[in-house]
Order: C-alpha cells, then structure tokens, then sequence
C-alpha cells in the first residue's frame, strides 16, 4: 500500500521533458523612489546565441541545484551582486516553448542595485517601469508551425503513407516597444504572465513602493 499511496500523491511529470533544455530565469524588480521597474539585460553582441537581445538574467540548469538557485546563481554571475540582495517572492509561471526549452521564472527584488554587470555576457542594463507593463498590452504576431518529417522517415508505416494529414499549429509571439527598446518573444512572453501574477496576487499595486 506504501507505493500505491506514493503512486497516489506523485507529482505528474510531462511527457517527453527529457528531450526539453531545462533553464531558469530571475524576473529582477527595482524599488527606487520613481516607483517599481523591472530590469532586464541587452545580450552582448559577442556571445552566440541572441546576441543583441534584451532578456532577464538566467541560464540553464546545472546538476544538483533548484531552479530558483539556477537563477539566483545566473543573476549573480551576470548583474554581479551578491545572493543576499536578492530577496525571491516566489515562483512565476513556466514557461514550455515549441522548440524544445522550459523555462522557469522567479520574482524577486534586488535591493540596493548599483547598476552593474558582467560585460562578458551584458551589454548594457535596461530600467522600465512596471506600470508601463500594466498599460500597455503587446503587440500580437502568429506564427505558423508545420510538421516535416526526416528523408528517412518510415511512410509505409502510418495510414495514409506520404499523403498523412499532419497537425498544423500556431505559435504567438508578443512584443513590447518602450522608447526605442524592444522586448520580444520568450521575455515578452515571461513579463505578460509576470504581470498578470503580480495583479492578480497584488504584489506591487500600482505607484506604491515596498516597504
């Protein structure tokens, strides 16, 4: 009855998971006497992958450690701060992408920020007030995405041979314009559903600082 009562209260997993790179993102706040803003990052332009882009500190999971400590790791080593001026609210959404990556998201506060980081992976440091997320609704593309199976793929086994009615589906992607910055795909996609928490838990209502 032990294993049937563990079988009872497991956790479901998500099929397939093993295939998905696994990261962890810090959604950083700011509280200055402006009010609340949320930080984010320009990717240096001398790293591979999306160099340019403006993104929130994280990186992929490393064996033996939490999501939450991958991205209060990821942030120290970017923002060079200290783990201790990061205080965590909690969990944010998760977020599971079509191209085989999860991401999960954390909220917390970096308090008494002085502006730095690592000029190996950050270009520059971006300020932008949370209300302006709470005004603004994005901009709304969709992309289309199409099933194409490899050269080898084995037709004669399925009905329909070549000819099978593949699943067509759809993917949104967001953007968000402030001045002349653009915050778009994954982050936008992590930032509408921060929001969206934060109003609908009231964490940081409005113009208000935290105490």
């Amino acid at each position: 009855m032990q294993k049937q009562d563990e079988f009872l209260a497991r956790r479901p997993g998500i099929i397939g998971e093993d295939q998905f790179r696994q990261y962890a993102v810090l959604i950083p706040l700011l509280d200055t006497p402006e009010g609340i803003f949320l930080l984010f990052e320009k990717r240096s332009d001398k790293l591979r992958r999306q160099p340019g882009e403006i993104c929130f500190p994280g990186g992929k999971l490393e064996q033996g450690e939490t999501f939450c400590e991958c991205a209060v790791r990821e942030t120290v080593e970017e923002l060079l701060v200290k783990p201790q001026q990061i205080q965590i609210f909690g969990p944010g959404d998760i977020y599971i992408s079509p191209f085989n990556l999860i991401v999960h998201s954390y909220l917390g506060v970096i308090k008494e920020y002085q502006n730095t980081f690592s000029t190996d992976e950050v270009a520059e440091i971006i300020r932008i007030p949370l209300d302006f997320f709470r005004n603004q609704q994005p901009a709304h593309y969709e992309s289309r995405l199409i099933n194409e199976p490899p050269e080898d793929f084995p037709y004669e086994w399925i009905p329909g041979g070549e000819n099978y009615p593949w699943a067509k589906g759809t993917y949104d992607i967001y953007f968000y314009r402030y001045e002349n910055q653009i915050i778009w795909g994954m982050t936008a996609y992590v930032v509408r559903s921060a929001v969206k928490l934060m109003d609908e838990y009231h964490l940081f209502p409005p113009h208000e600082q935290m105490q």
